[in-house]
């Protein structure tokens, strides 16, 4: 059985009913878990209604990089995040390929990510892209040695990926390495130890090969999850456990 470790699903733009029907496809593709992940503290409360009562979706609380108009205060984050509800802080982390001009607010929020999950003990989602030293130095410098996370839909290098992964991280991997231009990521791919990696969707963006172009959606982690079985040379049966296994463990998901 496969898990979806990252989607959006309240960014679906779907009613109830097609949320349901799309939920159910991807159970009936092997779907067995769905982490629904924030991206604004003030959406979050939303999020949470729109997946409460799906048994199968988890959720986490924070602030993406990309959202910083809804940047909020430790404290205020603590309280939201400070839920049963909630097995994840984030997304959060550094993006300077979209975003370089609010770097300074990125910053701080990311390092206010981190001291919460190190207070309350739960695990990152980290969002990173074209900030690599920044990233692995903030961790390095305020992360608690028992703080574990994610870095997700991972397109950097296998350096990085290997200063994160001393750091206590897994690396998740999305339909983007199904692309015809994605040779070094799947490289990288290769190299990542099965005890580590993740697959996700980030639905709805990012459909994997033959939907790209399409709304994203959590069925579709079963296409990049074969995909990565081929390239480390396994079965997809094989992918599909150690991922689900690595998932469960990481956000401590009984």
């Amino acid at each position: 059985m496969f898990v979806d470790s990252h989607c959006h699903l309240d960014r679906l733009d779907k009613t109830p009913e097609e949320l349901s029907e799309i939920l159910n496809f991807a159970r009936n593709r092997g779907v067995e878990h769905f982490l629904c992940v924030s991206v604004s503290v003030k959406d979050f409360p939303a999020m949470l209604a729109t997946v409460k009562h799906f048994n199968d979706v988890s959720v986490s609380c924070g602030v993406h990089p990309l959202h910083q108009e809804d940047a909020c205060s430790y404290n205020e984050l603590l309280q939201m995040a400070d839920s049963d509800d909630v097995v994840a802080i984030g997304e959060t982390g550094l993006d300077y390929f979209y975003s370089a001009e609010t770097k300074a607010v990125q910053l701080t929020s990311f390092v206010e990510h981190i001291k919460v999950a190190n207070k309350l003990n739960k695990p990152l989602i980290i969002h990173t892209r074209d900030a690599r030293e920044d990233t692995i130095n903030l961790l390095k410098e305020h992360k608690a040695p028992s703080t574990k996370g994610v870095l997700h839909c991972f397109t950097e290098s296998w350096e990085m990926a290997q200063a994160a992964i001393e750091l206590g991280m897994y690396i998740s991997i999305s339909g983007i390495v199904t692309f015809k231009t994605a040779t070094e990521l799947q490289e990288v791919v290769k190299k990542v130890p099965l005890d580590k990696l993740l697959i996700e969707t980030d639905s709805p963006w990012l459909a994997p090969v033959p939907y790209r172009g399409k709304p994203n959606q959590p069925g579709f982690v079963r296409e990049v999850g074969e995909f990565i079985a081929e390239l480390k040379g396994i079965t997809v049966d094989e992918l599909a456990k150690v991922t689900t296994e690595n998932f469960y463990r990481l956000f401590d998901i009984k």
